[in-house]
């Protein structure tokens, strides 16, 4: 059984998208977009995932976007 995406994953998927067809300044808002929006539906995942399953994915979700932004600081 498969269940259609949430708000804050069709939006970093979108910013993912348009990050890959881009290059300059459009690029690096969609790439913060992706991050962002991520962020967001980690920590939904992780706060109020109805199984443990869901809650460790937004925990790696956290995990992933933590590491990607602190590298590129």
């Amino acid at each position: 059984m498969a269940q259609f995406p949430n708000a804050p994953l069709l939006v970093a998927l979108a910013g993912l998208l348009v990050a890959g067809v881009t290059h300059g300044s459009v690029h690096a808002y969609a790439r913060a977009v992706f991050y962002t929006a991520l962020a967001a539906w980690a920590w939904l995942e992780l706060a109020a995932g109805v199984n443990w399953a869901r809650r460790v994915l937004g925990a790696a979700g956290l995990v992933f976007v933590v590491v990607r932004v602190g590298a590129a600081l």
